[in-house]
């Protein structure tokens, strides 16, 4: 035998071992995991939606994984400080990130990041999703999103539209009711959406873009009239509210979200256990009835389609932060 072919028959047997060494790695390596007390680090502080959001999918988690699944709060810069942690973490699932469209707004809003926002964080899946809604006064004279978009046309930069700060969710949802209407708009930014709500009670803005949980207390007691809501579809808690699409402003779609992350490095193995145990959580009636008493959606995924979404969001907001000349930071 010529000793190039027992060399290549020894290539093809070393190869073969290796990936069925592999292939019987992969399962070993799931039921191993995990073998210690997880933890979720979220972007925000103690008692937001978000929070809440982590806090209810990690009771569930510590109940199916049997290891403990506590929540770290490490909220400012952008998620920053806390996406970081977990870029840095070591790729064994045991760390978690509360990702949300904001992580992609940061990603399109920040001149350079300590990550890679796609490489080095790998979505597990979605966790909820939260309508916006563009808001009115009450005794405000538009009834519909078709009549304040004419009026806005036919009265270029005679509305305000009020946001919170500059480059959340809210005001660039804002922003994109601007270009996909294509009205001439004056974009106030607040504080927080207690300011939002008191300029807009005072009428010191004609129109206000909100996250539609905080909003829904105002709405219900009378003082402020929804006039559309931004998701793919109607909320449940407002179904007689139209979606924007529906009233006519094409393009107009920006809903809110959740999910979770790991490192980028984790194996897929250990990412489609947490997935399984996710969509388990998720699918529950109480769960879900958890989730809907704070006003959002449950909303699973897979890992690829919640990388998707990221990936899509990324673009989607740095376009809008491009048009609407909002300054990098």
């Amino acid at each position: 035998m010529h000793i190039k072919t027992l060399l290549s028959r020894r290539s093809l047997i070393g190869s073969a071992m290796a990936l069925a060494s592999f292939g019987l790695a992969a399962p070993a390596m799931a039921q191993a995991f995990p073998s210690k007390p997880l933890r979720i680090v979220v972007p925000f502080a103690a008692g937001g939606a978000g929070d809440l959001t982590a806090r209810i999918v990690a009771a569930e988690l510590t109940l199916s994984l049997g290891q403990p699944v506590v929540i770290e709060n490490k909220p400012g810069a952008g998620g920053v400080v806390a996406a970081s942690t977990v870029a840095r973490a070591d790729p064994d699932g045991h760390t978690m990130f509360l990702m949300s469209n904001g992580t992609a707004v940061t990603a399109s809003l920040y001149n350079s990041l300590p990550y890679d926002t796609l490489k080095d964080l790998a979505p597990v899946s979605t966790l909820g999703t939260f309508d916006l809604a563009v808001l009115v006064p009450a005794d405000s004279p538009f009834k519909t999103l078709g009549e304040l978009v004419a009026f806005a046309k036919a009265n270029p930069n005679k509305l305000n539209v009020g946001s919170i700060n500059i480059g959340s969710t809210q005001n660039l949802a804002a922003e994109l009711f601007k270009s996909s209407a294509d009205i001439d708009v004056q974009i106030v930014p607040f504080k927080a959406t207690p300011e939002l709500v008191g300029a807009l009670r005072g009428k010191q803005v004609d129109v206000g873009v909100e996250i539609l949980g905080p909003a829904l207390t105002q709405i219900k007691a009378g003082a402020f009239r929804a006039l559309a809501v931004t998701g793919k579809k109607r909320s449940s808690v407002l179904p007689d509210v139209p979606t924007a699409v529906e009233a006519g402003v094409k393009g107009f779609q920006a809903s809110s979200w959740n999910a979770l992350a790991v490192p980028g490095k984790t194996p897929r193995p250990i990412i489609d256990r947490l997935n399984k145990d996710i969509v388990a959580a998720l699918s529950k009636p109480e769960v879900k009835k958890k989730l809907a008493d704070l006003n959002i959606d449950a909303d699973m995924s897979t890992p690829d389609e919640a990388a998707q979404l990221l990936a899509s969001d990324i673009q989607r907001w740095g376009s809008v932060i491009q048009r609407a000349g909002i300054p990098k930071q």
